[in-house]
């Protein structure tokens, strides 16, 4: 009885083993199983062709969406909308591209949402195509843009538009945002109260406006936007509203470190526009607070002009002359720009600049790009200019005629001569390429 006892005990215990072992058989294939799972293939080939659909053209990219289902789901997803270019003209008195009326309103419909980096290009710069971006800026009641631009290729375009028409459209765009970073309305009538509805609700995130020649804005309208939006690292502007207490406000210790501040100085009645000064403290306070920015500064302005600038040290970095300069402003250029970077003249007269050249390459020793236009400078003083400066002259473009053979240099030898101190091969350009 023992025996048999102990038999059925082992027999018994050798069963609860085997079934333990199976057991434990069956959970490491079940695991095996569970981590090895076959691919959501569906999934898989969606991310892929979304990845191929980011390199396609717009036009191409539709044109693919009508083979299956699929390809036409993937053309929808929010991934895709959320950077777009509106191009607008009238195809019935321009052949230039546009975007077709119908993907506009599939856009506006499905993806106004998902739209968050947007530009409108007005292509033929007409009053109606103006209206159509207005038209369509009215509708994103539901976007939240981080940047927006409105470009025309030619003005005046944005500014042929009833200004309330505009502003309200803008305005939409202001208040339903909420985290606009980067803004570009230059040539609108975009006035004092829309920049205070920017303001109000995306005062926290802008950190780019660029808007030379809006007419309807004050020194007190870019004031307040400097004043409350403390992250702004660009700003790009007209001359008329840059003002001491601008440059203070932008120097306070709550402002972060502005990178980029372009002016356009601009005249279109010789005589007839009065140009203010700016003190010199106030270029000091904001060097001061911000000593990496590049000011760039554009002048179009006529000779008798130029009276109120280049009297003190001011710190420009990149200086561009759109119509005649003449030697005596060029000479105060070099005095009083010592952080110059480039400098482009596109005309001065037929009195060569040779001392200006040699006074600017003296002074300024940063200088690394130049461009002369309709200027005469003789071959001897040019090499000297470029010796001065040597190979920190990254870029040199000097159209031909510039150049004026003497006693010492032919226009044969020059740019061998040049060449030697740049460490580069030079010649003079046949045209300009500014």
């Amino acid at each position: 009885m023992k025996r048999g006892r102990k038999s059925n005990e082992a027999n018994s215990s050798s069963s609860e083993d085997t079934t333990e072992k199976e057991s434990k058989r069956h959970k490491i294939v079940e695991k095996k199983t569970t981590v090895v799972q076959s691919p959501d293939w569906a999934n898989l080939l969606q991310d892929i062709i979304l990845q191929v659909f980011q390199y396609l053209p717009l036009l191409d990219r539709a044109h693919a969406s009508q083979v299956c289902r699929s390809w036409n789901q993937v053309f929808h997803m929010p991934d895709l909308w959320r950077c777009f270019e509106f191009e607008l003209n009238q195809p019935a008195t321009s052949n230039l591209r546009t975007t077709h009326p119908e993907l506009i309103k599939q856009i506006i419909k499905r993806h106004s949402n998902h739209l968050q980096y947007v530009s409108f290009k007005v292509v033929d710069s007409s009053k109606e195509s103006a209206e159509a971006a207005c038209d369509i800026l009215s509708q994103l009641v539901n976007c939240s843009l981080k940047t927006l631009g409105l470009i025309s290729t030619a003005r005046p375009s944005f500014m042929d538009l009833p200004k309330s028409h505009f502003i309200s459209a803008l305005t939409v765009v202001f208040v339903n945002s909420k985290s606009l970073s980067s803004l570009k309305i230059d040539d609108t009538p975009v006035d004092d109260p829309s920049l205070k509805v920017l303001v109000a609700n995306n005062s926290d995130t802008l950190k780019l406006l660029k808007m030379s020649s809006c007419p309807h804005v004050s020194p007190a309208g870019i004031l307040c936007v400097a004043d409350q939006c403390h992250g702004l690292r660009e700003l790009a502007l007209n001359y008329h509203l840059l003002s001491d207490e601008l440059l203070l406000a932008l120097s306070s210790e709550k402002h972060v470190r502005l990178e980029h501040l372009r002016i356009d100085v601009v005249s279109e009645n010789p005589g007839q526009t009065q140009f203010h000064t700016i003190q010199k403290s106030s270029w000091d306070a904001f060097i001061k607070h911000s000593p990496k920015v590049n000011l760039v500064m554009y002048f179009f302005l006529y000779e008798e002009e130029f009276d109120p600038f280049f009297r003190y040290e001011i710190p420009v970095t990149h200086l561009y002359f759109g119509r005649s300069v003449s030697k005596d402003v060029l000479g105060r250029v070099g005095m009083t720009c010592p952080r110059l970077v480039e400098l482009v003249v596109c005309a001065n007269g037929l009195r060569p600049l040779d001392e200006e050249l040699i006074c600017i390459a003296e002074r300024c020793k940063y200088l690394s790009a130049v461009g002369l236009g309709e200027c005469e400078v003789s071959c001897s003083a040019f090499v000297e200019f470029v010796k001065m400066c040597g190979g920190r002259l990254s870029q040199l473009s000097i159209m031909e005629e510039v150049l004026i053979p003497d006693q010492k240099y032919s226009l044969e030898q020059i740019h061998w001569e040049v060449s030697k101190h740049l460490g580069r091969v030079w010649f003079p350009d046949m045209m300009p390429t500014w």
